[in-house]
C-alpha cells in the first residue's frame, strides 16, 4: 500500500526522491533497492513514455519506494493517465498562483472533490486493490508535490501555500533561477531571497519541502534549513561514474 504520505507526515523523517530520467526499469528498480523513499519518473525531461512509465512503476514494486511522476503539462489528461498507470503521486510543473494549485489537488481527486476521469484499470493491480475499492483504497493516499520554479510562484507563494492538499513542495533552482534572468547564480542576493521566502511559508503552513543533493554536504545543509526529502538524478550520477572512472586512466 503506498506510505509516502504517511512518511511525509512525519516530521522527524528525512526522506530521498530520486529523479528518473532514463526510461528504464531496471534502473528503477535499482534505486528502489538502494532503499529509496521514492522515485520521480521524469516524463516532462526525461526520455520517458508511457509504455516504458508502467514499467518503471512497476519495477517498484515489493521495495517500499513511491512511484511518483513528473509530467509535461498540468492538465487533466496527464495526470489520470500517470496515475491510471500506478503511479503513486504527481510532480507538477511550473505552478505559478493559488489557481495554479487548486486546479493540481482537484485533478488528482474523484468528484465530487476533484475531476479526475474514473479508469484505475492498471492502478488497481499495481496497488493490489480492485477496481471498486482503489478509491477508497489508494486515491486519498496519493502524492501531490508542486514545483515552485517561476518568480510568480514566489510572488505568490503565501497564497500557493494556504491551498489544502499540498503535500511537497520542490523549489526547482534551474528553473527558478532562469526565470529570475540569473540563471545558474545560486549565491545571488535575489535567489537566496527567494528561497528564504519559500522556505519561511512553507514552514508556517507545514508543508514539507525538497531539494537536490548530488553530495552529502549538500544534502546535510538542506536538512539543517528544515528540508525533508533529497533528490538525485540518475542521469547525473551516472555520467559523474563514468568520468571518475576515466580520470582513473590518467593518473
Amino acid at each position: 500500500m503506498p506510505s509516502l504520505k504517511k512518511k511525509l507526515s512525519d516530521p522527524t523523517l528525512k526522506l530521498t526522491a530520486h529523479v528518473c530520467t532514463i526510461p528504464s526499469a531496471t534502473v528503477t528498480q535499482a534505486i528502489a533497492a538502494s532503499g529509496a523513499d521514492a522515485v520521480i519518473i521524469d516524463m516532462e525531461h526525461g526520455a520517458v513514455d508511457y509504455g516504458s512509465g508502467h514499467a518503471m512503476i512497476s519495477a517498484t514494486s515489493g521495495f517500499d519506494c513511491a512511484p511518483l511522476v513528473r509530467i509535461a503539462e498540468n492538465t487533466p489528461a496527464q495526470v489520470k493517465r500517470a496515475l491510471d498507470i500506478g503511479a503513486e503521486g504527481i510532480v507538477f510543473p511550473l505552478i505559478r498562483d493559488a489557481n495554479d494549485a487548486q486546479q493540481a489537488v482537484e485533478m488528482m481527486h474523484y468528484p465530487p472533490n476533484g475531476s479526475r476521469g474514473f479508469g484505475p484499470f492498471i492502478a488497481q493491480s499495481r496497488w493490489s486493490s480492485d477496481l471498486m475499492n482503489y478509491r477508497t483504497d489508494i486515491e486519498p493516499e496519493l502524492v501531490c508535490c508542486l514545483l515552485v520554479e517561476t518568480a510568480d510562484a514566489i510572488a505568490n507563494i503565501d497564497a500557493i501555500c494556504a491551498v489544502p492538499g499540498i503535500d511537497l513542495i520542490v523549489p526547482a533552482q534551474f528553473d527558478l533561477s532562469t526565470d529570475m534572468g540569473i540563471s545558474g547564480q545560486f549565491d545571488h542576493p535575489d535567489f537566496i531571497a527567494a528561497l528564504a521566502r519559500v522556505e519561511t511559508t512553507a514552514a508556517k503552513a507545514g508543508i514539507p519541502l525538497g531539494n537536490v543533493a548530488l553530495a552529502k554536504p549538500q544534502a546535510d545543509a538542506l536538512f539543517q534549513r528544515g528540508y525533508r526529502v533529497i533528490a538525485g538524478f540518475d542521469l547525473i550520477w551516472l555520467r559523474q561514474k563514468a568520468a571518475e572512472a576515466q580520470s582513473w586512466t590518467t593518473g
